[in-house]
């Protein structure tokens, strides 16, 4: 059965919630449901990255076999849903620079973030998305930007900083910091440029293709720690590679194409704000990190400060 959201006048991007349309409540709790499980697969992802990197993967490698598995995967559905990948010669320039930007270069700055850097710590940065996506949208006149936006993109650094103040080991943390918020930033462009080809092709598409060649260029750039890597590494290991694999980025991202289409980008928005939350939870739990007051209150002010932007992110497929 095609699970693709509904095709509006304007291409893929929702127009209105179909869940409302037909006042059923039952329906809009199974919506709220499906967001939350979403949310949670994605924030426990931090947790799976540093345990793998921690137990054995090198950072590359773990971005490569993660990506090619989660491609092949992409690309199965795709076919399956659609019968066909084909895009236009003139959009594979695009798909390109999106994929060398949300994929080889973001998956590259997050396991290494997250290697250099508490799992907590990366989830609460990447609470700086929405404010890169009005960033990049006020920039590339998607939107315009008013005071009020401006003054929450800058409250939402200054939790930034205090984050990075908060940390221990001067020159892993702050390493770590800057591959975390690279991120983010990386993300939100992805996120921002991907918005016209939605207008052509379907979300599935789209991610098969950027998560083909992207995860080409990871296995690319890897090669050196492909070919030096130990592939003794234990079931939970392995475990935590296949979840960010399948189940995070496979699974979430199925889920969220689903939903998205229905409730629309703006509902949506309020669960993805509860990600890093959760991630930094998950991490605190499950890796027993800590955090200290000053990095909780740097992601209270990251939050207050997507609150005083109001930034909504696109709808746009996650890279986590």
């Amino acid at each position: 059965m095609r699970v693709a959201p509904a095709r509006g006048r304007h291409g893929w991007l929702p127009e209105r919630p179909a869940f409302h349309r037909d006042g059923a409540g039952r329906r809009v709790v199974r919506a709220d449901l499906l967001l939350l499980a979403i949310v949670l697969l994605w924030a426990f992802n931090f947790t799976a990255i540093r345990y793998a990197v921690s137990h054995g993967f090198e950072p590359l490698t773990y971005a490569s076999v993660r990506w090619v598995i989660a491609a092949l995967a992409f690309s199965v559905v795709t076919w399956r849903l659609e019968g066909s990948l084909r895009v236009s010669r003139r959009d594979l320039g695009l798909l390109a620079l999106l994929a060398a930007c949300g994929l080889w270069v973001n998956q590259t700055a997050l396991t290494y973030a997250v290697k250099l850097a508490s799992a907590a710590t990366v989830a609460l940065l990447f609470g700086t998305l929405p404010a890169f996506i009005a960033l990049f949208s006020g920039l590339a006149g998607v939107q315009r930007l008013r005071a009020r936006e401006w003054a929450g993109i800058g409250v939402s650094f200054v939790g930034v900083a205090l984050i990075a103040l908060g940390g221990g080991r001067i020159s892993a943390h702050v390493g770590g910091v800057v591959l975390a918020v690279v991120t983010a930033a990386t993300f939100a462009l992805y996120s921002v440029g991907v918005v016209p080809l939605m207008r052509r092709y379907s979300p599935y598409r789209i991610s098969a293709l950027t998560a083909a060649i992207g995860s080409l260029l990871i296995a690319l750039s890897s090669s050196w720690q492909l070919f030096e890597q130990s592939w003794d590494i234990g079931a939970l290991a392995w475990g935590a590679l296949l979840y960010g694999a399948l189940a995070a980025v496979g699974v979430g991202n199925l889920l969220w194409f689903k939903v998205i289409g229905r409730v629309g980008p703006g509902r949506a928005a309020v669960y993805l704000n509860l990600q890093p939350f959760l991630g930094a939870v998950f991490a605190l739990v499950v890796l027993s990190e800590s955090l200290k007051p000053i990095q909780i209150a740097g992601g209270a002010v990251v939050g207050a400060g997507i609150v005083l932007a109001r930034a909504t992110p696109s709808a746009a497929p996650a890279a986590e």
